[in-house]
């Protein structure tokens, strides 16, 4: 299996732990009673210029530890002081050792709008997400059928939450605009073989409608990688790593948006 399908498959197995927990019905009512989002992570994806949206993470499958110290919920509030637009939370534990804690402090301590950055296989996933603050969620085109994706897409609508839906290849693209997705983002890093191409992005964008946000994902690491996806039509970009790795991680995103240190 490739560590997509295995992250997948880790997502079903917690879905159905969960479950044990807390019905899936008791979900839905609990996030229903919530009040309806008003689509702010997009909105916030849509003002002038370029976009950004940083990310909290911790490890990655395909280069292990990132950070040992990770105060996520200070690296969260200097993202918010140095300009981010949206802040991606990772959720899932097992190569990622994310939680569904950190999503539920940041988004409860900052301003700006919360993604939740995990591996959305189930609807259970989505009322989750609106319990914890978040205000979109991640939809993978490769592990989701087609059916999938627009029942996903539907019931987000519902809630007031945007989705922000990942594809990397131009039938995907065409998948995400096909299902009505209004925010899609190309991820540069093969999750098959962890090879980065920011490229990608360049490549694909013509298939995506201007009315349709176009984020570039993965493999961003200086202001001159944003300028040339600025240049290419990319409304926003997120990044994680290369602000993880930062010393500090504030004046790296004040490099990236161009506005010196």
């Amino acid at each position: 299996m490739t560590i997509l399908e295995q992250l997948a498959g880790h997502a079903r197995e917690r879905v159905a732990a969960a479950k044990k927990i807390c019905s899936a019905e008791e979900l839905k009512i609990r996030a229903g009673e919530l009040p309806k989002g008003s689509f702010e992570f997009e909105k916030a994806l849509s003002r002038k210029g370029i976009s950004f949206i940083c990310e909290c993470k911790k490890a990655s499958p395909s280069k292990g530890i990132i950070v040992e110290d990770f105060p996520y919920l200070d690296i969260a509030k200097r993202y918010e002081a140095a300009g981010a637009d949206c802040i991606s939370v990772l959720t899932e534990p097992r190569w990622f050792l994310g939680s569904e804690q950190y999503l539920r402090e940041i988004a409860s301590e900052v301003s700006v709008p919360c993604l939740r950055k995990d591996f959305t296989v189930h609807e259970y996933m989505i009322y989750e997400a609106k319990l914890l603050g978040a205000k979109a969620v991640l939809l993978i085109c490769s592990i989701l059928t087609a059916s999938q994706l627009e029942n996903y897409l539907a019931l987000c609508e519902d809630l007031g939450l945007s989705a922000l839906v990942e594809a990397h290849d131009a039938d995907e693209v065409r998948a995400a605009v096909s299902a009505g997705a209004r925010v899609i983002g190309v991820n540069n890093r093969n999750l098959a073989d962890f090879s980065v191409d920011t490229d990608n992005s360049r490549r694909l964008r013509e298939l995506v409608p201007d009315s349709v946000i176009f984020v570039s994902e993965s493999g961003v690491s200086c202001r001159e990688d944003i300028v040339k996806l600025e240049a290419a039509g990319a409304d926003a970009v997120l990044i994680g790593e290369a602000l993880m790795r930062a010393s500090d991680t504030a004046a790296k995103l004040r490099e990236l948006k161009g506005a010196g240190v």
